[in-house]
């Protein structure tokens, strides 16, 4: 039977209402709940509600159990109204959902990729599926324009439209009225005495606009780079020995247009300080001599914090050498202001002496756990080793198979004197398929297709195949390369090519080419961690085939051998690669030495032997000398001549620059042409340098350069070669999305009659 509605007493509703907003029935009689109905939902299911409710069917149903429901169901988050009322003996909830957000789309982006915006709003706990908020909406605008600050565009808007959706839902979109974005104008220091605004200037990443603002977008003001600029200026002055040093005001001021920006930074210098003393205190494990050969500051030096933290670093490590994983070495200065002088005690405690349990590898999902592992030099069940453990990351990273690789010595619970090892790596696409086309300076159009695995089947082989079409120098070569032949970490190289060369690539008249196909298999023979041994034989065919505008030398050669000669190469050779970097090398050292043996087994007897080496030292920061030296020899065996297809050729980028590329040596008499020759000497020296206005970019770089060389032969029908070539120039090095790139603009400082000369050259691919 219906019952009428019992309503609550009027201060109860009231106390509700002014609580939570909300409308509240309920009865005035205490009644026993035989039923409850749920009315309004729309996307929520009821079994939701009756989770929260805390009414069950039986409950005595009163005011305080009205309320006490109200109030659980509105702290869901759920419900923008809710009301409870009576029907006789039926409890019925009646609420109004709160919207979802069904969308969330922008409009006005230049400067942020939508996804980004996206991330960021979620960040703040918005995003498609939460409950629409209004505070929270508010929020987003915030961040959004926090955003654009961060990127200098201060005078942004950000206006948001809310839109009703079926299903109680909500579309919301951000509306962008950029505007232009804030220039640092001008950066002021006030109290800089002893260093130069320009000499502060230049420790910034900060700066006011200049040609290359485009690109290093230097100009515009981020709080985080301001902070890390600081720091910066902190570390300049405390390496110089001012320990008083301290930044006293930081100014930021905003142009009424919000256009420019203008910077001042008071900074207090002080006096600087030198040290007075520095020594060892704490358990130094008897080993106080061989540490004491690691301190790198002196007494009566002036104090450098880099290299009072370069010396605790070497302690620290050498201390891991021993074992001794969680070391640590305080410095604890004792500064004497009045003769500004600091005495510096580094207080050692190795802590205990450890070994490792167990080396974890995590992360690698297709590359195999005996990849990873064979290059570590960490072994379980040995005494720690920081030295190992450093080498043995190094190791991972060069095998080119992983983003990131991180290695971290975690505690073993329960014990005092064991940690595990844990590897993390983030597995890379080892796999490409490049389909291009370029252009060069030598070669005009150039088409290259290749299809390479570094990593097949994660079993840490490589296998490529590799098409060039460059009208001088055309390839098909396949290559596969097993780094673990043996588990000794002997690697074979199998290589299986053919290859057309046109020595007269710029006559358009002359077909003539060298055609050589083969293979060979090599084996690499490691004795260090950067020493490796080359041991290698091959089959190769050699054909020239000649034209009336092929030069006489190869001519007289194929009417005294033929046309195709047919060798079997052993070859052997020596690397040994200490550079700080392949790519881009700041210090360090590089050298290989190579020699190929023609065996009578085949049509040619011959020797040739190939040694280079290169040298980088930095001297400054962010400057670089490069030195590189190659030289090649070749002769015949068994009376037999040097066989021609083997000559050396020089000239042009990656040998003397301004010259015409091959075009330095002897040429031959009848045509002119160069030919090459069976000796050859190159060198170059280069001075690298940050391109002005991009900090320290070490991927962006111009250069002055110094080249030398040339190659000489044996043929008694050739001329020139009279001396070696010196050119200078200038460039620029950029490491590309493709690649190395380097350009270069090359002036003959030697000229003779003959020499043929090409200024501007560029290349991708090599460091000289």
């Amino acid at each position: 039977m219906f019952r009428p509605h019992r309503l609550v007493p009027k201060s109860v509703a009231a106390a509700a209402v002014a609580a939570h907003g909300l409308v509240v029935h309920a009865a005035t009689t205490p009644f026993v709940v035989q039923d409850i109905r749920v009315e309004g939902l729309q996307r929520i299911e009821p079994g939701t509600v009756f989770a929260y409710l805390p009414i069950k069917q039986g409950d005595t149903f009163n005011d305080d159990k009205a309320s006490g429901a109200i109030r659980a169901l509105y702290a869901t988050g759920f419900f923008n109204d809710v009301k409870i009322a009576a029907q006789g003996d039926v409890v019925v909830v009646q609420v109004q959902e709160r919207p979802a957000v069904g969308s969330i789309d922008f409009s006005g982006l230049h400067e942020f990729d939508k996804d980004n915006l996206t991330k960021a709003l979620k960040s703040v706990g918005l995003a498609q599926g939460r409950y629409y908020d209004k505070a929270l909406v508010d929020r987003a605008e915030q961040e959004l324009k926090r955003q654009y600050l961060t990127r200098g565009y201060y005078a942004a808007e950000v206006t948001t439209t809310v839109t009703p959706i079926e299903r109680s839902r909500v579309g919301l979109l951000f509306s962008v009225v950029e505007g232009p974005s804030a220039k640092i104008r001008q950066i002021n220091f006030i109290g800089n005495k002893v260093y130069s605004t320009g000499t502060l200037l230049s420790e910034m990443q900060l700066s006011t606009p200049n040609w290359f603002s485009w690109y290093t977008k230097a100009d515009l003001y981020s709080k985080d780079k301001l902070t890390g600029d600081l720091e910066s200026l902190r570390s300049y002055y405390l390496n110089h020995g001012y320990l008083e040093f301290n930044i006293d005001s930081t100014q930021v001021s905003l142009s009424p247009d919000k256009k420019d920006m203008y910077l001042t930074i008071g900074i207090h210098e002080g006096e600087p300080y030198k040290v007075s003393a520095i020594h060892l205190s704490g358990n130094l494990l008897d080993r106080g001599a061989e540490l004491d050969k690691l301190i790198t500051i002196k007494a009566g030096e002036t104090f450098s914090a880099a290299k009072l933290t370069a010396t605790t670093k070497a302690l620290v490590d050498k201390l891991g050498e021993y074992g001794y994983a969680f070391a640590t070495v305080n410095a604890v200065p004792q500064i004497d202001r009045a003769n500004h002088t600091v005495d510096l005690a580094l207080q050692i405690d190795p802590g205990r002496r450890v070994y490792v349990r167990r080396i974890n590898v995590v992360g690698n999902t297709r590359t195999r756990d005996e990849v990873v592992r064979r290059e570590m030099r960490q072994l379980e069940s040995a005494w720690f080793d920081s030295n190992r453990l450093a080498l043995s990351k190094d190791r991972v990273n060069r095998l080119g198979y992983f983003t990131d690789v991180d290695v971290s010595t975690v505690p073993v619970e329960g014990t005092a004197d064991q940690v595990d090892v844990d590897v993390k790596v983030a597995e890379k696409p080892t796999g490409a398929i490049t389909l291009g086309a370029g252009f060069s300076s030598t070669d005009k159009v150039v088409l290259s297709a290749g299809v390479s695995q570094d990593n097949v089947f994660g079993s840490g082989t490589s296998l490529s195949v590799n098409v060039n079409t460059a009208r001088s120098y055309r390839t098909l070569a396949v290559t596969q390369v097993d780094p673990y032949f043996t588990v000794d970490g002997i690697k074979r190289i199998t290589d299986v090519y053919y290859r057309t060369y046109q020595p007269l690539y710029y006559s358009t008249d002359s077909s003539f080419k060298i055609v050589t196909a083969g293979g060979d298999l090599k084996f690499g023979i490691p004795f260090s961690e950067v020493d490796t041994v080359y041991f290698g034989a091959g089959f190769e065919q050699d054909r020239l085939d000649t034209d009336q505008y092929t030069p006489q030398s190869y001519l007289d050669y194929v009417a005294e051998f033929g046309r195709v000669s047919n060798n079997v190469p052993l070859t052997m050779g020596w690397s040994r690669d200490a550079r700080d970097s392949a790519l881009v090398p700041s210090r360090g050292y590089f050298t290989q030495a190579n020699a190929e043996f023609g065996t009578p087994v085949g049509s040619t007897e011959y020797y040739k032997a190939d040694v280079q080496a290169q040298y980088y030292y930095s001297f400054a920061r962010g400057f670089v000398l490069g030195m590189n030296v190659q030289a090649g020899y070749g002769n015949g065996l068994g009376g037999k001549p040097y066989p021609i297809f083997k000559n050396y050729y020089a000239g042009g980028i990656g040998s003397v620059r301004g010259y015409e590329p091959s075009s330095l040596g002897p040429r031959d008499k009848t045509t002119g042409d160069p030919i090459g020759g069976s000796k050859m000497v190159v060198g170059n020296i280069e001075l690298m340098f940050p391109l002005p206005g991009t900090g320290y970019d070490r991927t962006l770089r111009v250069f002055t350069f110094l080249d030398g060389g040339n190659v000489w032969g044996t043929e008694g029908n050739s001329v020139g070669a009279n001396g070696l070539r010196y050119s200078y120039g200038v460039g620029l090095a950029w490491i590309s999305p493709i690649g190395p790139l380097k350009l270069s603009m090359g002036f003959p400082i030697t000229k003779h009659e003959g020499d043929q000369y090409q200024k501007f050259q560029f290349q991708i691919g090599t460091a000289f």
